[in-house]
């Protein structure tokens, strides 16, 4: 029996850490610039602070994308504040920090733009991560704007979510599938009552896409920068793709032909 489509209020692209590699990821610069790219909706990363703030990085050391070292989850947000987060990516961005995702959040809200925060929690997090993603939206984002969408390779990080943000809707991030088919994924997206997968792009089939959107999920692909990639993904049916090439995709195109 195939169920009804969950609501999906969301534009197709959506920015990979703001611009992708066009600014130094999970900035407020980053988001601008993809935002003069004429991009509505950004995925970010975020990740608690040793006080409990929320703030956004991808990975869990510093030494990647900051002039820090060792554990970002393990600084005060204070400390994480008077890191150099820009210089790494080129002398533009130099002194470039790292944003609290209540910043990045209330930058949104004002400009009318889409946010997909993905929960990713400092290892030993997981549901204390999702909790607080949960919390932060359901004080600051209005129930009269679209909601954000929280997404995470953690089940524990989204049942957190859940607990704290039940009506924010949630998707499952995968990079492989458990049992080859998709079956046993799917079903730990139904239990979380998930509105979405969101998949590498390669996993995608014609049958996974059937049986994801028969169950009355959306489909959603990460990271996709090449245009034949982008062209069997609409070709399929899916209703997001996460991108890095912000200047290579228009966010209006209904195909990935330029």
């Amino acid at each position: 029996m195939t169920t009804a489509l969950k609501p999906w209020p969301y534009p197709r692209w959506v920015a990979h850490r703001g611009a992708g590699k066009l600014a130094p990821e999970n900035t407020l610069s980053a988001f601008r610039l993809g935002a003069q790219h004429g991009y509505r909706f950004f995925e970010c990363d975020a990740k608690l602070s040793s006080d409990g703030v929320l703030f956004l990085m991808h990975d869990a050391t510093l030494e990647r994308t900051t002039n820090g070292h060792g554990i970002g989850g393990a600084l005060t947000m204070g400390q994480i504040a008077q890191l150099d987060a820009g210089s790494w990516h080129s002398r533009a961005y130099a002194g470039e920090t790292l944003p609290t995702l209540e910043a990045l959040a209330r930058w949104c809200l004002a400009n009318h733009l889409h946010l997909n925060v993905e929960i990713k929690p400092t290892p030993g997090q997981e549901l204390e991560t999702g909790r607080a993603c949960g919390t932060l939206m359901q004080r600051i984002w209005p129930h009269s704007e679209v909601p954000p969408l929280f997404t995470s390779f953690k089940p524990e990080s989204l049942q957190g979510a859940r607990e704290t943000a039940p009506h924010i809707p949630r998707g499952l991030l995968l990079d492989k599938l458990a049992d080859g088919n998709g079956d046993a994924d799917l079903q730990v997206a139904l239990d979380l009552d998930c509105h979405a997968m969101v998949l590498h792009h390669a996993l995608w089939t014609p049958e996974l896409v059937a049986k994801v959107h028969g169950a009355g999920l959306r489909c959603s692909s990460y990271t996709v920068n090449d245009e034949w990639a982008a062209q069997r993904l609409i070709d399929l049916g899916t209703d997001g793709i996460i991108t890095d090439r912000v200047d290579l995709f228009s966010p209006a195109q209904t195909s990935a032909t330029l």
